[in-house]
């Protein structure tokens, strides 16, 4: 039962998916056929009803003139005479008289036109009183339905004649005509198709435009238009889609003109935030670190004239302290702009970022390249790559607790693909508003900008894994393709 409902939906899906111009020749085709074949089949039994209502009548009009006329060949007892009655009635009516008998007052035949012998059974399948005026039988016999009237002989008791009908000419007649009917039908069908095809073509090809139209559309041009073909229904759907097309072309240049506004104001302030990293960076290790570079050996110098032990120990604090603090702002200069990223490019930065990250944190850290030998990016290019990554590392020391963090930088064709996976205890992407979380919002806008893309995969428990695409725009340096790096 399951098999046979899915066999009768699978049917149905497949007969509803045909176009629609195969669904209106399919219609008009089924109407004429069923119209065809519902009349001729109706045609076909009314002609056979009639046709046999006649051949009944006229089997008993034969009989009952053979009867007549048999009666004095009866009187006279001539056989002959008889015999040569019932075979001219039988030759002058061979369309539909198959037989012709006379039955004398015994029962026996006294003549009949079967020339090799009177068939078994046959006397006693219709038989009619003197009362009756004939009495017809429908016999089944080789040569298929036969109807046998008996008619009374009014020379006495017991004498009747017998005449068998055969409808095989009712039934030449009746398929001639069931022929000529289905012709009839298939030339109006084949009519009905043209027409169809003709009205078909008037509404399905508008049609045909709207949806060509619409897929331009989906695809983003917004500049196809369609000229009506009649002022209809279609003709005002058309109207409207070229109303339609026109909006939509226009909200796309505004939003294509936003976007490249945006774009230019998030490049804009990327760019001042890298000045402004850059600058502090600067001024931290040239002013601030000499500063402290400075008090450091001042300190050693007091230390060196200074006689009070209790204020030498003093003194080693405080230079000590001063020797942390200028550890500090230079790792503090290093990460807001580190110089190897102007000097020695994406991937020395990010080897050397890497050793410090996994130093301070205590994170075991394995760094491969592929295809980055000596390749020199954009400057913007770099500088967004080398952003992502370190924003997917400090997700990762702030929120992963994994032990160990993989890094792959690959050139892949005309891409630069970064890799950061940790094998932390995951999240789910989906539950995430990357609209409020400013380091996935901010590794995205970074890549937009140079046109690449960033993708987050992660789930509780699983780790998580960012993948930066990014279009390489190479400057300088050679573009070696066998180097493979690996470091940890």
């Amino acid at each position: 039962m399951m098999g046979l409902r899915h066999l009768v939906a699978s049917l149905w899906r497949q007969l509803i998916s045909v176009s629609v111009r195969i669904k209106i020749l399919g219609m008009a085709l089924g109407l004429i056929l069923l119209l065809g074949i519902s009349l001729t089949l109706q045609m076909r039994a009314i002609q056979e009803s009639s046709l046999r209502i006649e051949l009944q009548r006229r089997g008993v009009a034969l009989a009952r003139d053979l009867a007549a006329r048999a009666t004095d060949y009866i009187l006279l007892d001539d056989l002959y005479g008889l015999h040569n009655l019932l075979r001219d009635t039988t030759m002058n009516n061979g369309d539909t008289v198959r037989y012709a008998f006379v039955l004398g007052s015994d029962g026996s035949p006294l003549a009949h036109t079967f020339g090799d012998g009177f068939p078994r059974g046959l006397v006693d399948a219709n038989s009619v009183d003197r009362s009756e005026q004939y009495r017809m039988r429908r016999l089944r016999t080789n040569e298929g339905v036969i109807w046998d009237v008996a008619v009374p002989v009014p020379v006495g008791d017991g004498y009747t004649v017998r005449l068998g009908l055969g409808e095989a000419a009712m039934k030449a007649t009746v398929e001639d005509t069931t022929r000529q009917f289905a012709l009839t039908t298939a030339l109006v069908a084949l009519l009905g198709i043209l027409i169809a095809a003709g009205l078909t073509w008037m509404i399905t090809d508008p049609i045909r435009r709207l949806a060509g139209a619409a897929k331009s559309v989906a695809a983003g041009d917004f500049g196809a238009r369609i000229v009506p073909f009649a002022d209809d229904e279609i003709g005002a759907l058309t109207r409207t889609f070229n109303r339609m097309t026109v909006e939509l072309e226009r909200a796309a240049h505004e939003r294509e003109e936003r976007e490249r506004l945006r774009a230019l104001l998030i490049d804009k302030i990327i760019t001042a935030q890298e000045e402004e990293r850059r600058r502090i960076s600067r001024e931290l290790h040239d002013d601030t670190g000499q500063a402290l570079t400075a008090i450091k050996m001042g300190l050693s110098n007091a230390m060196a004239i200074c006689n009070d032990c209790a204020n030498i120990a003093r003194l080693d604090e405080l230079r000590d302290l001063v020797g942390q603090t200028l550890e500090g702002v230079r790792m503090l200069a290093h990460e807001l702009r580190p110089p190897v990223l102007d000097d020695l490019g994406l991937v020395a930065a990010v080897r050397r970022y890497l050793y410090d990250w996994g130093r301070t944190f205590e994170v075991q850290v394995s760094f491969e390249t592929f295809g980055m030998d000596g390749v020199r990016l954009a400057p913007t290019v770099e500088t967004a790559v080398y952003r992502i990554v370190q924003e997917a590392l400090t997700n990762a020391a702030r929120h992963s607790g994994a032990g160990r963090v993989d890094v792959v930088l690959e050139r892949r064709g005309d891409e630069c693909v970064a890799i950061v996976e940790d094998g932390g205890r995951g999240f789910d992407p989906n539950a995430v508003d990357k609209a409020r979380n400013l380091g996935l919002q901010g590794m995205m806008e970074r890549a937009n900008l140079v046109g690449g893309q960033v993708v987050v995969e992660s789930a509780p428990g699983r780790g998580t894994t960012v993948f930066v695409r990014v279009p390489i725009r190479a400057q300088g340096g050679g573009e070696g393709w066998n180097g493979r790096q690996s470091a940890s």
